[in-house]
């Protein structure tokens, strides 16, 4: 191959389009340039230390690759055939079908000679080896250009007609251009109607006419210094990032510390090419409408970052606007942005006001008209069912059982508000402030605000066990209601959030054993769905879904819980289907035990009496201590005559760890009776004895978990 064909240079491709969706750009952008440098790698056009970078803005797609080669090295190939039977005659010679096999494939210029036999272990096979002229890049480029759009994570696609008035495509948003240079080349390429070329588009308001990029390695500089446009996301939200915190500094104020932030951030680097910080102002009487509803329409609508008071984390009047126009007298942006956000927040302010005007509890006939789910009925009966589970977990709990119904009562009152209405996302903070404002308990209040919460993040307390009972019947209700009319999961579809609600409920019932209430008050995980189950009508659900409920909440358990601790671990626990607020304590339990010098001895021997157990169908009878002859069964007898009540005591104290450490005392004595022992011995009433010495045993060890699961 000649010096020349072997020249590396950089690739650059950009693909420019109309906006494209805000939430997904950043994916698109790593997808789009992954999906270009995946082919060029696999026809071994890219050096080992090429590097790949990616750009995207509103507006465009596009990668730089360092080092790509004109022309890849030729490449060394093994092709099989096919079997040598079939290709090759008695005689010797090349039969027809391995003829045309060979010309299919480029390679009908080889003879008989030119194969290599070889057995894959079952019967020979013809295999052609030679070396493959290396891949061109003006070949490929297309190929990788095609597999980059096809791949993107497009929210959805649309279909759009191209200049010719009869071709249509489909992508994301309409493509207007198509770069590709390698190096000062332009590559002929084509894709979405598109022929390739080097001009793009700057900034749509301050650039001052298209640019012509000069070659791959110039096109940040050109787009940046001459187009106005900051090409890559991460530089362009990193400017935001020090812009907001530089503003927040100047006007000793802060963004506020909730997960919406960043995620606001992330949004607004995906709106702007060129970012631009200013700060805009509200009249300060809409403070009085709640917080939650402001800072909803200026992030949610508007995609400001509302001002909070660093010391008190109250929200001011303030607020910063991420302008994608960068001027020396920003004032008609700042008062257009103002212009704009006035009348929502009117609109917040008509809202509450108006609200206020009916008693949170006089709104509940209302609920008759709004369906929860058609076979489930309205919102209304759902309601009834949320009271008689919360009454129930109050008389579990050792609660209030008039505050539990109240908090009930009103949890979806305020769904057919004007506020909801407009802001689905304030459903229960709202019912909070306007309960608040009925004079209702404040046990009642803080359960309407926190109903919809994701998970509890603390131990429950007196005051907010009222809230943690709202959460657990609405979980409760949720996941045997939806389940059981045949709206399981499936794959990533999760429509009623079943997954989330599965781990909210395991949530409560570790904040209420972090809390102390498991050490006074009991609450069963499957009473719990079944009297949730009895609430419903007669033939609604399926007659298994308390089973499968079960198994699914269990499950996301185990799910969250190999996230933290060794599966095996996490398997031996949750195989005993233990107490939700139990498994915790279990697993550490176990983590202690599975470092213990005896636990590989124990665990193997207990997996042997398990199977041992399991494969003797017949009833065992009771230990009979005369039919022990043996030194090493009447050991281990005498020793689990010592061990087993001080470790149950422990168990039942709730001390795992030191339960299974009193166990592993049993280890010598349990070798020995493997080493020492026939347990499956001739004379039945033996057999049955040491049986049930090891029934004995195998209950004793696997109280806290499974231990032949850590084998």
């Amino acid at each position: 191959m000649s010096e020349h064909t072997m020249s590396t240079r950089s690739l650059l491709v950009e693909l420019q389009t109309e906006e494209l969706p805000p939430k997904a750009l950043e994916k698109m952008g790593v997808a789009f340039a992954d999906g270009i440098a995946k082919v060029l790698r696999e026809r071994h056009l890219l050096a080992d230390n090429s590097q790949v970078t990616e750009y995207a803005t509103p507006r465009r797609l596009a990668v730089h690759i360092t080092d790509v080669a004109q022309q890849a090295a030729d490449q060394a190939f093994s092709e099989k055939l096919m079997p040598t039977k079939v290709g090759i005659d008695a005689q010797g010679s090349m039969t027809v079908p391995l003829q045309k096999r060979l010309e299919g494939k480029g390679l009908g210029h080889l003879s008989v000679a030119d194969l290599e036999i070889k057995s894959d272990g079952k019967q020979d096979y013809l295999y052609a080896n030679g070396m493959a002229t290396g891949a061109y890049l003006t070949d490929v480029i297309n190929e990788a250009i095609d597999y980059a759009v096809t791949h993107l994570p497009i929210p959805k696609v649309m279909r759009y007609q191209l200049n010719d008035g009869i071709t249509s495509v489909r992508f994301v948003r309409p493509a207007h251009g198509l770069i590709v240079l390698w190096g000062d080349v332009v590559l002929p390429a084509q894709t979405l109607g598109l022929e390739s070329g080097r001009q793009t588009l700057g900034h749509r308001f301050m650039a001052d006419a298209p640019l012509t990029i000069r070659s791959a390695d110039s096109y940040v500089e050109q787009l940046e210094q001459d187009g106005w446009v900051v090409p890559s996301f991460a530089k362009r939200r990193e400017q935001i990032r020090q812009q907001l915190e530089a503003a927040c500094r100047h006007y000793h104020a802060s963004l506020g510390n909730d997960p919406e932030v960043p995620a606001l951030l992330e949004e607004v680097t995906a709106l702007v090419e060129h970012p631009t910080v200013y700060k805009g102002e509200f009249d300060p009487i809409f403070l009085e409408v709640p917080s939650e509803c402001l800072i909803l329409t200026m992030r949610l609508n508007q995609r400001y970052f509302p001002l909070f008071n660093p010391d008190t984390q109250a929200l001011t009047h303030q607020f910063l606007i991420v302008s994608n126009m960068q001027v020396e007298d920003p004032t008609h942006i700042i008062e257009g942005n103002q212009r704009v956000i006035l009348p929502r927040l009117a609109d917040a302010r008509f809202f509450f006001d108006t609200d206020r005007k009916q008693r949170l509890a006089d709104r509940l006939p209302s609920l008759d008209n709004s369906v929860y789910h058609n076979k489930l009925g309205s919102q209304r009966v759902r309601v009834e069912r949320l009271r008689r589970l919360a009454t129930y977990l109050a008389d579990q709990l050792g609660a209030d059982r008039n505050v539990a119904d109240r908090a009930a009562l009103l949890a979806k009152a305020d769904l057919n508000t004007l506020m909801v209405g407009e802001f689905p996302e304030l459903q229960g903070i709202m019912g909070a402030y306007y309960a608040e404002a009925d004079g209702e308990d404040a046990a009642v209040v803080n359960a309407l605000k926190h109903q919809y919460e994701h998970r509890i993040q603390q131990a429950v307390t007196p005051d907010s066990l009222i809230a943690t009972l709202l959460f657990l019947a609405e979980r409760a209700e949720t996941l045997v209601g939806i389940w059981g009319i045949g709206l399981a999961p499936t794959g990533e579809r999760d429509p009623y959030a079943l997954r989330r609600a599965a781990l909210g409920l395991i949530s409560a019932f570790e904040q209420l054993n972090q809390g102390g209430y498991f050490a006074t008050h009991s609450l069963d995980l499957r009473q719990l769905l079944e009297y949730s189950a009895a609430g419903f009508e007669p033939g609604v659900l399926a007659d298994n879904t308390v089973d499968e409920v079960m198994s699914f909440i269990y499950e996301r358990y185990r799910n969250q819980l190999v996230q933290q601790a060794d599966r095996k671990v996490v398997e031996a626990v949750l195989a005993l289907r233990p107490p939700l607020q139990q498994v915790q304590a279990r697993v550490h339990a176990c983590i202690a035990f599975a470092q213990r010098p005896e636990a590989e001895s124990l665990a193997a021997a207990n997996k042997r009496v398990s199977n041992l157990l399991q494969r003797h169908t017949e009833p065992i009878p009771p230990l009979n201590p005369q039919l022990l002859h043996e030194p090493a069964e009447q050991v281990l007898a005498q020793q689990l005559n010592q061990l087993a009540p001080v470790a149950q005591q422990q168990f039942n104290d709730g001390d795992f760890t030191a339960s299974l450490a009193t166990l592993a005392a049993a280890k010598d004595p349990v070798d020995q009776f493997f080493n020492d022992v026939m347990v499956m011995a001739e004379d039945p009433a033996v057999r049955n004895n040491r049986l049930a010495l090891l029934k004995q045993l195998h209950q004793a060890m696997n109280q806290v978990a499974d231990l032949s699961l850590l084998a």
